[in-house]
């Protein structure tokens, strides 16, 4: 009885203790010192016309630059168009800058710094737009090209994918000449024309700036937003990409006995595929709270609820829980781990023919803690006994690099989006789809995702969907961050 008791005291006191640290724990919680960016004094953004920035991507929307699963289907023509248009509306840009076309029709504007000794930034956002989805057009409530100005927005494919940055970056630069403003810091914009593609443009602006051996402060693409309402504050949150996930697409060929199907033998390749994919997806890779899905929410939970506040400032025991809470959405589990998305098969060409070969595509985004042979290797153990072949489409894309929260460029960049949307809680993000950005790392410091746009967390489904818009406030906010960020860097 004494021993019981004993015992009972014993638990008794491991549970106080362990209620006293996360007590402790949780109230002296504080989000990571790489949100400090209040040294940082912004300058002040020119004037813009805001009307005519809307005008100006209207022009730029109804120019159709869509690069197609075929490139041989992509209109060539509609790339120098886009080029004549920028030249023609923002003259004064294109007289203070010099311009160079790489590769067909990707971009680099050199806008020169007035020291060499500060190292210059970088600047993207790209030409080409995606189709819209066949037998989609009726459901547009204004036409995909039409570029239609309307219902307070902006309205047709790329709006906001990406002709809303690379309108919003000229609107920018275009003030800020007019306004007088010389740099100090040299200004690169990239703008490459197949980021929808591949990003063989990018590359090819990469290459060139590697070759006169820049080495940027940092660069800057589209990528991650302002949410209006974040699952974690309940409310808004600014989101800044500092890493994206890598891409993979691993194929699965089965061989078999081909004839006629009055009569399989017991095993076809059709069945080996089959298995094969399962086996697959049901070895997922665990989702663990770490990386930048987790400085994410480490950033946020002073902003959040009670309960996600104590789980975050004591992660080291109810990380499980975060996890799962995370989990609970398909966004929120993809920032967590490698994800594994089976998306195309090919078999027999008739249904009454026993296919020799069958064939399936997955398609991997790789976490930045998962290097593309960890992928194979799961993939190869999972498929441990079956008659198939495991190979990469082509080569595999690993995840960036991520990039720094306490660096001078991290700094420039959230204090411009934090003015952008005041009082937004700003934190790390993970951008789970794949950016032009990528090829910036070898000429940058660091590389960041960012657009100052206010979503709602239902508004990104527009995004190569249907309905696609820019609202003329986000167009104006998005001028006038540009035109901030470049006077604040660079002046």
């Amino acid at each position: 009885m004494a021993s019981l008791r004993k015992t009972a005291l014993l638990a008794g006191g491991v549970i106080l203790a362990l209620g006293a640290v996360v007590a402790v724990r949780t109230a002296t919680f504080q989000a990571p010192a790489g949100a400090d960016f209040s040294q940082i004094k912004l300058a002040t953004a020119p004037a813009i016309d805001q009307a005519l920035a809307a005008q100006h991507l209207s022009q730029a929307v109804q120019i159709p630059t869509i690069s197609h699963q075929n490139p041989a289907d992509n209109q060539r023509e509609q790339w120098t168009r886009l080029h004549d248009w920028l030249a023609s509306t923002y003259p004064a840009s294109h007289a203070a800058m010099t311009r160079e076309i790489v590769l067909n029709n990707s971009l680099v504007y050199t806008w020169q710094g007035s020291d060499p000794s500060l190292a210059p930034i970088i600047l993207m956002a790209h030409q080409d737009v995606v189709p819209i989805s066949e037998g989609t057009e009726k459901e547009w409530r204004h036409a995909p090209f039409s570029g239609e100005i309307a219902e307070g927005a902006v309205w047709g494919r790329g709006s906001v994918d990406d002709k809303g940055s690379l309108v919003g970056l000229f609107e920018a630069t275009e003030a800020l000449i007019q306004s007088g403003f010389k740099p100090k810091r040299t200004i690169y914009i990239v703008s490459g024309e197949d980021e929808e593609a591949g990003g063989a443009g990018a590359k090819a602006a990469s290459d060139l700036l590697k070759s006169r051996k820049v080495m940027a402060l940092f660069t800057l693409d589209e990528g991650s937003v302002i949410l209006s309402d974040h699952p974690v504050t309940g409310g808004p949150a600014t989101l800044i990409g500092v890493a994206e996930k890598g891409y993979a697409t691993l194929r699965i060929a089965a061989a078999g006995q081909g004839g006629h199907s009055s009569a399989p033998p017991k095993q076809t390749a059709v069945v080996s595929l089959a298995q094969a994919v399962i086996a697959i997806n049901d070895s997922p890779f665990p989702m663990k709270f770490e990386g930048p899905g987790a400085e994410m929410m480490r950033y946020l939970a002073a902003h959040g609820s009670a309960v996600t506040k104590m789980a975050v400032a004591n992660s080291w025991l109810f990380g499980p829980l975060l996890v799962k809470q995370m989990g609970a959405s398909a966004a929120g589990a993809a920032m967590l781990h490698t994800t594994i998305a089976p998306t195309m098969l090919a078999g027999s060409p008739k249904e009454n023919v026993l296919p020799q070969t069958a064939t399936a595509w997955i398609n991997y985004r790789l976490a930045p803690s998962t290097a593309s042979k960890m992928v194979m290797t799961k993939a190869q153990e999972a498929t441990k006994g079956l008659p198939v072949t495991l190979s990469w489409e082509k080569a595999p894309r690993e995840p960036s690099p991520v990039s720094s929260t306490t660096s001078e460029g991290w700094k420039l960049i959230a204090a411009t989006a934090n003015a952008a949307k005041p009082g937004s809680p700003l934190a790390p993000s993970l951008v789970i789809a794949g950016t032009d950005s990528r090829s910036m790392t070898p000429v940058s410091a660091d590389v960041y995702r960012f657009q100052p746009i206010l979503f709602a967390m239902n508004d990104t489904k527009m995004i190569h969907g249907t309905n696609e818009h820019m609202s003329l406030e986000n167009l104006a906010r998005m001028t006038t961050y540009y035109a901030q960020l470049i006077a604040t860097a660079a002046g």
